[in-house]
């Protein structure tokens, strides 16, 4: 490719990155003049590329809002990052009701490259495992998840129509502080406008979304994304477990993370360092308590169950169950070699 076109290109590349570039700035990335940078411009307007120039003290060059460049230029480390964040996100839900855009997305870009990187790529994708083999994910409508977006940064209140849990519907004025991606879903946490107390929804719960007039005040406070696990961690559930258990918080929060359990400190013994292991009391709601149980078995910590007896019973069966277990001859290794006589 003749110097001069390369130089092209990368302007063309630059200007794609977003902003607006200054002359001197074009100039010393191409290793140019700045007059050479505007002759460079000419020739991407003359293929009807639209490139705006901005007047003022910062001014420069930048691209028109919402162009859709037809040359997709990517390295290779760029076309890695972007089509393994195509892949986990597929793995993760995190993609909107589309779910074709993601692979349409992978394909065109496996299109435009060279032969031997998309081979390259396509070969990690193929080696590629996950550990996780999350459920069947909700995905929430597209125009939905952007305008709630849209609401949160300009901090503007939002009418939705929302189905909860049971099936019940309802219209809410909603003041969004933020969206969260938490274990394939989509959130939104805020005020309930009505009612003004603290609310998160699920995104595709939400049937439609309208920007109202107005704004609000994000009040202080945790982040959005530890809104919503305080919210999981208190919600209203069928049975609410409280534990004793003897360890440090990390050790306890290794498996029960913020958005199951609130953890509690008992006070330390005096001159005890507070980082150390000690009685914790730990409150968790559920719908369901196997696998409460079964998580205190992974936990390997020595605990106490105050309530409720339900609990205690699930452990104790579990137990039995597993030490029967560890007696059946049926479990024993298998032998790799004949006993010598």
């Amino acid at each position: 490719m003749p110097r001069p076109t390369g130089r092209v290109l990368t302007l063309l590349e630059l200007l794609q990155s977003g902003g607006t570039r200054t002359t001197a700035e074009l100039a010393d990335r191409l290793g140019v003049e700045g007059r050479t940078v505007r002759r460079y411009v000419d020739q991407l307007i003359d293929l009807d590329v639209p490139v705006e120039s901005v007047r003022g003290r910062y001014g420069g060059y930048r691209l028109a809002p919402g162009y859709r460049l037809p040359p997709l230029m990517l390295s290779d480390d760029e076309a890695l990052a972007v089509l393994l964040g195509l892949a986990a996100g597929r793995r993760a839900g995190l993609t909107t009701a589309e779910r074709t855009a993601s692979e349409t997305a992978s394909a065109k870009i496996r299109r435009v490259l060279p032969r031997r990187t998309a081979h390259r790529l396509d070969t990690l994708l193929e080696a590629l495992a996950f550990t996780d083999r999350p459920g069947e994910p909700d995905h929430p409508d597209a125009g939905t998840l952007l305008t709630v977006a849209d609401a949160v940064r300009h901090r503007r209140p939002v009418l939705v129509r929302y189905t909860d849990r049971d099936g019940r519907h309802s219209e809410r004025t909603l003041h969004p502080y933020g969206i969260v991606a938490h274990a394939g879903r989509w959130y939104v946490t805020g005020q309930d406008a009505r009612i003004g107390e603290d609310r998160t929804l699920r995104l595709d719960r939400i049937a439609a979304a309208r920007t109202l007039p107005g704004s609000f005040e994000a009040p202080a406070g945790p982040e959005p994304a530890q809104r919503v696990l305080s919210g999981f961690a208190t919600a209203e559930y069928r049975h609410e477990v409280v534990l004793r258990i003897h360890g440090t918080a990390e050790q306890i929060r290794a498996h029960l993370p913020a958005g199951v359990a609130n953890l509690e400190d008992h006070e330390p013994a005096a001159g005890q360092d507070p980082a150390a292991e000690r009685w914790l009391r730990v409150r968790i709601r559920a719908q369901r308590l196997d696998w409460v149980a079964r998580t205190l078995a992974l936990l390997d910590r020595p605990f106490v169950i105050e309530r409720p007896d339900e609990l205690r019973d699930l452990v104790t069966a579990l137990a039995d169950r597993l030490a029967s277990r560890a007696c059946q001859p049926d479990h024993a290794p298998a032998a790799q070699h004949p006993p010598a006589h």
